[in-house]
């Protein structure tokens, strides 16, 4: 029998025949193989992404992206590439500073991949990679510097530490933004010794700003003092106005010279053109008299009560 008779044909009564489940089966089968098809020769990158091609294990050309790539089934291959800034926490670590103090401190640095190709051919993981040189980049810079430079002029760490990560993740096709340092800790002692370093400070601030006002303080009373000395009633009314700024807590008892009382009245006179006016003990005392004042634990000298009590000079007709 020869062999044509013995396939069968299936023409459309035969697959009509079928069970609909069948038919179907065989319809999902036919679709799933034109995606297939249609996948490996369509690939689609995101906007962030780029697409690196192999051709038979070697690089095309330029990365391909953002959209649709049309590569050749089973020859070519496409490695995506995120391009977005990555963000890596470099773990707690102790440092020694060049002053030998022992330090505690963490960093954040943020990287971009600049060159895909680059990326993928001269390194196999660039993120453990930049992880590891961060690490050790940050050891070796804290060790050059001291403690206060740490912490006054962390700017200055920072744009050094990026630098040198930076140096040597070039060549790898990673783009290093922005290093940081962000928190130190210290030991306790250390703490210790900078609060007293800080009080000492201000202390010494402090002394310097009071030493500051008293040479101000005396520059003017010497000058004041010069100013006085040309009129002898302004000392006297000094006199008695610091007599009444003592005299306020009402518990002083203050003892003082009438004498001095006597030509603080005399000068007043003159200078309200009284020059007649001759005052001595016994005409205060019976002014003193005629006034009789309640007795009082403070006595409270003052110039206006004497200069109101002055007799007038008599008129001339």
């Amino acid at each position: 029998m020869p062999l044509a008779q013995t396939i069968p044909t299936l023409d459309s009564s035969t697959l009509s025949s079928l069970p609909s489940w069948v038919q179907i089966v065989g319809i999902l089968i036919v679709l799933y193989i034109v995606w297939s098809v249609f996948r490996s020769f369509i690939k689609l990158t995101q906007e962030y992404e780029r697409g690196v091609v192999f051709r038979l294990g070697r690089v095309t050309g330029a990365p391909r992206g953002p959209g649709l790539i049309i590569v050749i089934p089973f020859i070519e291959r496409v490695q995506r590439i995120d391009l977005r800034t990555v963000t890596i926490a470099v773990p707690p670590q102790e440092c020694i500073t060049s002053d030998n103090v022992t330090v505690r401190l963490d960093a954040v640095a943020y990287f971009k991949v600049a060159d895909p190709i680059k990326a993928i051919v001269k390194i196999r993981d660039y993120s453990q990679a930049t992880l590891q040189i961060a690490q050790t980049s940050l050891r070796s810079v804290i060790g050059q510097v001291e403690l206060d430079q740490l912490l006054s002029h962390r700017d200055m760490v920072n744009s050094r530490l990026r630098e040198i990560i930076d140096k040597q993740t070039l060549s790898w096709g990673i783009d290093v933004s922005v290093v940081e340092v962000r928190d130190v800790q210290l030991p306790d002692s250390m703490q210790r010794a900078m609060a007293k370093q800080a009080e000492a400070e201000r202390e010494k601030r402090a002394k310097l700003i009071l030493a500051d006002a008293e040479f101000q303080a005396a520059d003017k009373l010497s000058q004041a003092a010069a100013l006085m000395s040309h009129e002898p009633a302004a000392l006297q009314l000094r006199y008695l106005q610091t007599l009444t700024q003592i005299s306020e807590e009402k518990t002083t008892i203050i003892l003082y010279d009438t004498s001095s009382l006597i030509t603080a009245a005399n000068r007043m006179a003159d200078a309200v053109g009284l020059s007649g006016l001759n005052l001595n003990a016994a005409t205060l005392q019976g002014l003193l008299q005629q006034n009789p004042q309640p007795a009082q634990p403070a006595i409270r000298p003052t110039a206006q009560p004497a200069a109101a009590q002055l007799p007038k000079p008599p008129v001339q007709s």
